[in-house]
């Protein structure tokens, strides 16, 4: 009888992580989560997956060699949620460094073993960040016009790339865009979109720090994780590279408000709140006001995931997600 893959997903009950585990839970795996707080085992519920969950605190050292001992695929989603948000809290902050960048060194030397053991080199999947891009916002040097986060992530995907050289691992990095949407509980997104959700359902004006034109890549949360799990499926070719994963356009924020005020209107039958610029505050940075835009070609033909819902129709599901229990059901 041939085992079930062992699958760890690290970072398992935040944000982007409860929709991976719910979209792997649905295969035949083994399937360990680790988080620093409980996971939902309603993520998961009645599936095909043999769930095993830990409780580990990763941002501090210790415990992570256990938590991926003996995985076939790490999937290392783990993020720094203090403070005003994960990337902007980046820069000194010890605990964001560890996470976004030292934590790939510690998952290459716990998974060494594995492969001096002749097993098949295990699959690491990275959640990086679509603007972690030299070539685009750096100066020569490579890190000029990148902000601590985006330097910490450029760091993680090199450290990746070299333990996929050396065969110690199966390294895939995945630049994701913006990723908004309900999540199970006890996960809550924090981003932007179901911020200003947050705002229109209580009445109040949906605020911009520029005239709208500044455009995004979003991606519905259930896309990202499919993507993580085409990723699984064809991590021998995507192997030792980064690879963007988005809907391929970037739209303008003001537009999205605007929808987003007037998918909140169509629920409440309340005129819809005004979208209004303010003045931005003192810790933003130059990355607000970038354009971002995620070109998932090279991964769609690798993989053959490509987005599959509409922004409009992800706007109104994450609307009905935080206006109220019923409306999960749509999700």
């Amino acid at each position: 009888m041939v085992s079930r893959p062992l699958i760890t997903v690290l970072g398992a009950s935040g944000f982007i992580g409860s929709s991976v585990v719910a979209e792997l839970a649905r295969r035949p795996v083994r399937l360990r989560t680790v988080a620093r707080r409980p996971t939902a085992r309603a993520a998961t519920g009645r599936t095909p997956a043999d769930v095993e969950t830990r409780a580990v605190d990763l941002s501090r050292p210790g415990g992570l060699a256990e938590a991926v001992a003996g995985s076939d695929a790490v999937i290392h989603l783990a993020a720094h949620l203090e403070g005003a948000g994960s990337w902007r809290t980046a820069d000194g902050n010890p605990s964001a460094g560890r996470l976004n960048t030292g934590l790939v060194r510690e998952l290459a030397d716990a998974l060494r073993p594995a492969r001096a053991a002749l097993r098949p080199p295990p699959v690491v999947l990275f959640a990086s960040t679509a603007t972690a891009s030299a070539d685009t916002w750096a100066t020569a040097d490579g890190t000029g016009h990148l902000s601590g986060y985006e330097r910490q992530k450029l760091a993680a995907e090199r450290l990746l790339a070299d333990a996929t050289a050396e065969g110690a691992l199966c390294g895939v990095s995945l630049r994701l865009p913006t990723v908004f949407g309900p999540a199970p509980a006890p996960a809550v997104d924090r981003g932007v979109v179901s911020a200003m959700a947050r705002r229109a359902l209580d009445g109040a004006p949906i605020t911009m720090w520029h005239d709208g034109t500044v455009r995004r890549d979003l991606l519905y949360v259930r896309d990202a994780a499919a993507a993580f799990a085409a990723a699984l499926d064809h991590a021998p070719a995507l192997a030792g590279r980064h690879w963007s994963v988005g809907s391929g356009r970037g739209t303008p924020l003001g537009d999205v408000f605007r929808a987003l005020a007037a998918t909140v209107a169509d629920r409440t039958g309340r005129p819809p709140v005004p979208v209004r610029r303010v003045e931005p505050p003192a810790h933003a940075s130059a990355a607000d006001f970038r354009d971002v835009r995620a070109d998932h070609a090279p991964f769609r033909s690798v993989t053959g995931w490509a987005p599959r819902v509409p922004l409009d129709e992800a706007l109104s599901r994450t609307v009905a997600a935080l206006a109220g229990p019923q409306g999960k059901d749509l999700l």
